[in-house]
């Protein structure tokens, strides 16, 4: 790569050369900077909270009178929001993108709809846990409940999904399509062996995208889902799990580390749900990055 660049570079003028390498320059110190920034936050968080970090604060529930400081609701709660949300925001989105890409023939409502999801996807958070009370909270009468805030994470995470997932969907080259279609593949058939297959890659990287949001999103679940840090007692597990969704209400990691800082400032435990934020970050990169290829090589 570095011989390319320098044969590239060895026929341009003197002041051309000199404006290409400034700017490569500039380059790379703004990829130094970024990374050093992110060495920085990741070590200091790592520093403040791993100290804080037990086993008992990871698997006990909070207890004033105990003295105990438990996270294990918020755990449970972000991972019934995160399931719920994915189970009803995925198949939406990427059909919608299907659609819209493959089997649209409207021009203009495609254009007009392209342009609605983009306007949403940029569009504030907190707009979106205002609508989810209005909405889910008050008039479908769902209450401040998990499955109000994960309504309200797919109505804030559906634009996402369906402009990635069309932007991967379009950058599968039209011959493949044709070739399909001309061996006698039928619509669906082209799309579900030809399309998808070819586009797992963007796909995957939208998921990340949502799940990050969903992950790291604290305002629509404040308004939406509560800011208890009480778990509830419920039977079996997916009688539990239907059922936390319905009647409970209760803090994320998100809503419980901005407790901690921002109510109660009480630092050491915000660092350590830090922590633990960063590592199911990570693991969920890895896990959709590895997911993303044994769908590619199938």
């Amino acid at each position: 790569m570095e011989q390319q660049s320098k044969s590239i570079t060895r026929g341009l003028s003197h002041r051309r050369r000199a404006y290409d390498i400034t700017m490569r320059a500039l380059v790379y110190a703004s990829a130094a900077v970024i990374c050093v920034l992110l060495a920085f936050l990741m070590g200091y968080i790592l520093l403040r909270g791993i100290p804080h970090l037990s086993w008992e604060f990871l698997s006990s529930e909070e207890s004033v009178i105990k003295g105990i400081e438990g996270i294990l609701p918020a755990l449970i709660n972000t991972l019934y929001v995160v399931i719920a949300t994915l189970i009803i925001v995925l198949p939406l989105g990427v059909g919608s993108a299907i659609y819209l890409t493959e089997y649209a023939t409207n021009r203009r409502l495609v254009s007009l709809i392209e342009f609605a999801t983009e306007t949403l996807a940029g569009m504030p958070s907190i707009i979106f846990a205002l609508v989810g009370v209005i909405v889910f909270c008050e008039f479908m009468g769902l209450g401040i409940s998990l499955l109000a805030g994960a309504f309200s994470l797919v109505m804030m995470t559906l634009p996402t999904i369906i402009r990635t997932t069309q932007e991967s969907l379009k950058t599968v080259p039209q011959s493949y399509r044709e070739g399909s279609l001309a061996l006698g593949s039928g619509k669906w058939h082209m799309v579900r062996t030809v399309v998808l297959p070819s586009s797992v890659d963007g796909i995957v990287t939208g998921c990340i995208l949502a799940v990050g949001r969903i992950v790291g999103e604290s305002a629509v679940l404040m308004f939406t889902a509560g800011m208890g840090m009480r778990l509830a007692k419920y039977g079996d597990t997916f009688g539990k799990f239907f059922k936390s969704l319905f009647d409970s209400s209760g803090a994320t990691l998100t809503v419980a580390l901005y407790n901690y800082a921002k109510e109660r400032a009480d630092f050491e435990p915000a660092f350590a749900v830090a922590v633990v934020l960063l590592i199911i970050a990570f693991l969920i990169n890895i896990a959709a990055k590895l997911a993303g290829g044994r769908l590619k090589k199938r």
